[in-house]
């Protein structure tokens, strides 16, 4: 009789452990509803399913509230961007700094994953090349001793820095796109005009995108990928890090040009990760 129950009770531990193995629930990446936001929600959801996890991705208006309530789960975001909403007017700078302070004043509950240091979008000038040779360089530091009666332009959606080290350069005139305020600087019209690193990756060949390399003069932008802490398997953990030891700024103009020419962002970040595994 013993021998029975005994068998009954494994044979119904078996049946219990068989029902509470379910799949594991769908992971949502959110975003804000721009192209761009959209795109790089889209890298994270292809990043996750190529570890086997279930992922979707989904937009909100204000996409951190989301990741704060629970209904996200993944929220990729840029790194000054969102140092700025959380501490407005923080002055960190390159790359570590940023990140740090980031990390800083991220809310209870939400961590940050690894940024890209190799992926980036942040504001940068474009000049002549007469205006280079006649600055002594191509590179950012050389705008502050050229500072006073220059005049910017930029086209809507990107927004210029208040400062460039001891430059506070005037607010830009706004063109409808890139075209029209590249032919306004080539005319003479602008000293410089504001884009962004991922904007005009190809610079044509009669104009210098001024580098901001021998010392950070603009606050940096990396993708990062933000989380709810504790909600991430390290094997899920990993998914998303992956991505920024592989993706890089040319990938990532080259991605945002083929979803404005219209691309699925869903395709075009699939399509890039296959030629770019993870895990390797």
């Amino acid at each position: 009789m013993t021998r029975l129950a005994a068998l009954l009770l494994a044979a119904l531990l078996a049946v219990v452990g068989c029902g509470e193995r379910r799949p594991a629930p769908e992971l949502v990446v959110g975003s804000r509803p721009d192209a761009e936001s959209i795109l790089l929600a889209d890298i994270y959801v292809a990043a996750l399913r190529s570890y086997g996890f279930a992922a979707r991705s989904e937009t909100a208006d204000d996409a951190m509230a989301k990741l704060d309530s629970g209904a996200f789960t993944v929220v990729p975001a840029f790194t000054g961007q969102m140092l700025q909403t959380l501490q407005p007017g923080a002055s960190a700078l390159s790359d570590k700094q940023v990140y740090r302070a980031m990390i800083a004043a991220l809310p209870e509950g939400i961590a940050a994953g690894d940024y890209t240091t190799a992926a980036e979008d942040k504001p940068a000038l474009l000049v002549t090349q007469a205006t280079a040779k006649a600055w002594g360089g191509s590179d950012l530091s050389e705008l502050p001793g050229h500072c006073d009666g220059l005049v910017f332009g930029s086209v809507a959606g990107v927004r210029p820095p208040a400062a460039v080290g001891s430059c506070r350069p005037p607010a830009p005139r706004e063109f409808r796109d890139a075209p029209t305020m590249l032919a306004a600087l080539r005319a003479g019209e602008l000293t410089a005009a504001w884009t962004t690193t991922t904007a005009n990756p190809d610079v044509p060949a009669d104009l210098v995108m001024l580098a901001d390399g021998k010392s950070a003069l603009i606050q940096a932008e990396n993708v990062v990928p933000l989380y709810r802490r504790n909600a991430l398997s390290t094997r899920q953990l990993l998914a998303i890090n992956e991505v920024a030891g592989v993706l890089d700024t040319a990938a990532l103009a080259d991605m945002r040009r083929q979803v404005a020419g219209g691309a699925d962002p869903q395709a075009v970040a699939g399509g890039w990760l296959a030629e770019h595994p993870l895990g390797r």
